[in-house]
This record gives structure tokens, C-alpha cells and sequence, in this order.
């Protein structure tokens, strides 16, 4: 097995096929760990709980504590990322070397059905013939053409964590997932923040309601909240940047921030000498197997098309290896994207699984939702953060657990309950007979399941 791409579905693939008795060569070009992961998702989140300490302290006078007001150290952050980044790409190293895996640091090529170019930063380009290839090469910030990316002033997602300054006034272009984190992020470290959002609320593609709570948190931390506008053009002019939007409205700040998708790491992989194609937004087509239209060529993590996560591409990492060996045959289960659990790391958290309610009065398909207040519950309070909610969607008959969203500090680690009972195919029932700890945000849960 010859896999391009070292990200997490790519050394999933290697270490779990290496382990079944494989023979395993890993191409990184840049972090072993990936890019996509180790370069946007990790430091992401890690300043992002920066911000949410600081934002914390805001409650310092309710806790009955004085206020303090936390001085950001950039540089401090900076490190600090670093660090976090070698520890987990020493950590996946390891794991890799342990099974046997060989890691070249070099760029990857199909040069033939079988063949992989591999040209190493270092030492001799050689040719190496596989029975199995995976590709699992990842992907970059989208840049739109109107856009000029400097990395001072113009940046994209991966040219600030943190920045070189800390912006006076951040333009954030995108009000996705991604771009609603970097709001939370910069606003929570003490930045004026305005929020270009091409619709009438953020997320879009997300619950309404959970959209609102997030809109009210921004708003009274003095986000601005630009509705109903798409960004068109900009302009660097000195120290200010300059956004002009489709309708005429225009905002000036200190710095830009797109975050407006990704393009998969498609090009310059040699896909049409193995005989593969590419759909208009560059992905890979695969089956259930993760198997491209070649039978022996699989596609993992961003370039495959299918959920952008890092948990669903090491998933697939894993299940191609299965397959590839022949544990199929076995027990094997195919991957359910429709019940992956998914988080938005702002303040509050958002997160959820499985069958939303919109979706399921969309189809017709009847449902049963009961949702809980986080204000109702003991450890909310204690921490003095009662906002969000706790919401399952279950089936009216047979009282199986369809899905769930939850809105509110933890929800990231709480959802994992709910994801639990959607792929187990648990009822509200077993949710609500388990004895949580008192006082515990799970409570919420049993609640929820009554």
C-alpha cells in the first residue's frame, strides 16, 4: 500500500493496514498528522480556548471574584500552538514507525494505475509499484479571485493563529462554521469584529434557533453583523482594508479575514495516469468503500467529498484499510455520515448528530423533539453559564433515538452521548434510566430523554 497524504485518514490507513500485515509507504509533504488538522483544526481550537478564557473572566464578578483583565501574549500563544502541533506530529510519527510504516517527507505522484512518483524533500526521486494507493491528500483555503491574499493585513484561515498583529478591527468574510469561530476567537481576545454574512442569519445551513443564540452572543459582545451582504472586492490601503459588498455597502478595518471554504488538494497528483476524474469542485468520487471509480485506488478526508472532519476522515482511514486487507468479509460496517457528530467551537458550543428536526418536517417524517434549558440545570448555574439548550429528536413509536443537537458550554463532549445512541441505535429510554453524575451538565440529557 502506497498512501499520498499523511493527514488523519491517511496514517489511520497506514497504522490499522500496516497492522493487518500490509507492507506501507506514507508520503507527506508537509506535517505528518496533516495539514488540514494540525495546521487549521489544532490551533484553531487552541486559540480559541484562549479566547474563551478570556471571555470567561467576564464572569469573574459573578463568581465572586475581583475582575482581572488578561494581557495576550502573542507571542506566548504562538509557542504555544507550535508546541501542540510537534507533540501530536511526534506522537502520530510514532505510532507509525511503531507498526512498521515507511514515512517519506516529499510530494507524491500516480505516474501509472500502480506507479507512485515519490520525490522526497530529501535523496533520489524513485518510482514504486503498489497493489493499493491511497490518496488522502487534503485540502486548502478557498481564495476567491477578487481577493489578493498579503498575509499581513489579508489573510486566509491559516495565516492567523495568531496573526503577526493582533487586528484593531477584523473584517471576517464567511459566516459558516469557520468563519463564526474566528469572530468568537477574535472577538473573545478583545478585537472589534464585523461579520460579512451573505444570508439574513449565521450558519445558514444550521439550525435556526442555535443560529440565534450564537447572533445574541455576538451582539452583546459588540460584534457587528453585516446581513444580506456578499463581499465582491477588496482593497488594501496602507494599514486599512477595504470590503465592498454586492449591494453597495462597503467596511473598512484593520485586517480581512476570508473564510469562505476549501479546495481539495486535487492537482498535481497525476490522476489521469491512473485513469481517474475529478467532479467540478475537484473531489474524487468514491462508494461506500471509499473505492474510486479505479477498484484499487481509494480516496480518503477532504479529497473524497464527503464530510470535511477529521474524525470522519480517520474513519475512512481506518474502514479502507478493512477493506483493503480483507476484513470486510468479516464484521465491517460502512460509514453512516448521516450520523457523525459535528462541533462549532464558539461560545456558545454548537453541536449535533443525526436527523435535525427542520430536515425531518422537510420529508414529511414524524418525529418527537423535547428539548431542555440549560437554565434549569444545578451545574449550569454553579458555573454561572445557563444559556443553550439540550434537544433530542427520537421516534414518536418506537422511542429509538434519530438525532440531537446541543447548545451550550461542553456541548462537544455532551453531543458524544446522544451520537452514542444514534449509531447503537439506542431509545430515549436507556438515556434516560442512566444514572449521570449530580450536579452534571449530562443531566440535562436524562431530561431531555424523559
Amino acid at each position: 500500500m502506497v498512501i499520498i497524504g499523511g493527514g488523519p485518514g491517511g496514517t489511520q490507513a497506514a497504522i490499522y493496514a500496516a497492522r493487518y500485515g500490509a507492507t506501507v509507504t506514507l508520503i507527506e509533504r508537509d506535517i505528518v498528522g496533516g495539514a488540514a488538522h494540525l495546521l487549521d483544526c489544532v490551533p484553531s481550537k487552541a486559540m480559541i480556548k484562549t479566547g474563551s478564557v478570556v471571555a470567561y473572566q467576564g464572569r469573574n464578578r459573578a463568581m465572586g471574584l475581583r475582575d482581572a483583565s488578561p494581557e495576550i501574549d502573542l507571542e506566548a500563544i504562538r509557542e504555544r500552538i507550535a508546541g501542540i502541533e510537534a507533540e501530536l506530529e511526534r506522537s502520530v510519527t510514532a505510532q507509525l514507525k511503531i507498526q512498521g510504516v515507511r514515512v517519506v517527507k516529499g510530494t507524491g505522484k500516480l505516474v501509472g494505475p500502480h506507479e507512485v512518483e515519490i520525490t522526497p524533500h530529501e535523496g533520489e526521486v524513485e518510482v514504486v509499484e503498489a497493489d493499493i494507493i491511497v490518496l488522502s491528500t487534503g485540502s486548502r483555503p478557498r481564495i476567491p479571485d477578487w481577493a489578493e491574499i498579503d498575509r499581513e493585513r489579508v489573510l486566509t484561515t491559516r495565516d492567523a493563529y495568531p496573526p503577526s498583529t493582533m487586528p484593531e478591527h477584523l473584517i471576517v468574510v464567511g459566516s459558516g462554521v469557520t468563519g463564526v469561530e474566528f469572530v468568537h476567537m477574535f472577538s473573545s481576545l478583545g478585537c472589534e469584529v464585523t461579520l460579512v454574512v451573505s444570508r439574513q442569519q449565521v450558519l445558514p445551513q444550521k439550525d435556526p434557533e442555535a443560529a440565534a443564540v450564537l447572533e445574541e452572543e455576538f451582539l452583546s459582545r459588540g460584534v457587528h453583523l453585516l446581513k444580506g451582504a456578499r463581499a465582491v472586492a477588496l482593497t488594501r490601503n496602507g494599514d486599512e482594508v477595504t470590503v465592498a459588498c454586492n449591494d453597495g455597502r462597503v467596511i473598512t478595518g484593520s485586517h480581512v479575514l476570508l473564510a469562505i471554504g476549501s479546495v481539495p488538494n486535487s492537482d498535481g497528483l497525476g490522476l489521469e495516469a491512473a485513469g481517474l476524474t475529478v467532479d467540478d469542485w475537484g473531489h474524487v468520487s468514491v462508494d461506500h468503500n471509499c473505492l474510486s471509480e479505479v477498484r484499487h485506488i481509494y480516496v480518503a478526508g477532504d479529497l473524497s467529498g464527503k464530510l470535511p472532519l477529521s474524525s470522519v476522515a480517520a474513519m475512512q482511514g481506518r474502514k479502507i484499510a478493512e477493506h483493503a486487507m480483507g476484513l470486510h468479509k468479516l464484521e465491517h460496517t460502512h460509514i453512516d455520515y448521516d450520523k457523525a457528530a459535528s462541533t462549532i467551537f464558539t461560545l456558545p458550543e454548537i453541536a449535533e448528530v443525526g436527523l435535525a428536526e427542520a430536515d425531518a418536517f422537510a420529508t414529511g417524517r414524524k418525529i418527537r423533539v423535547t428539548k431542555v434549558p440549560f437554565a434549569s440545570n444545578p451545574k449550569a448555574l454553579i458555573n454561572d453559564d445557563p444559556h443553550g439548550f439540550v434537544q433530542i429528536v427520537s421516534d414518536p413509536f418506537t422511542g429509538v433515538v434519530l438525532g440531537g443537537s446541543i447548545v451550550g458550554r461542553h456541548a462537544a463532549e455532551l453531543i458524544s452521548v446522544i451520537a452514542l445512541a444514534v449509531n447503537a441505535g439506542l431509545k430515549v429510554s436507556n438515556i434516560h434510566e442512566t444514572l449521570f453524575v449530580h450536579p452534571a451538565l449530562a443531566e440535562s440529557l436524562a431530561e431531555a430523554a424523559e
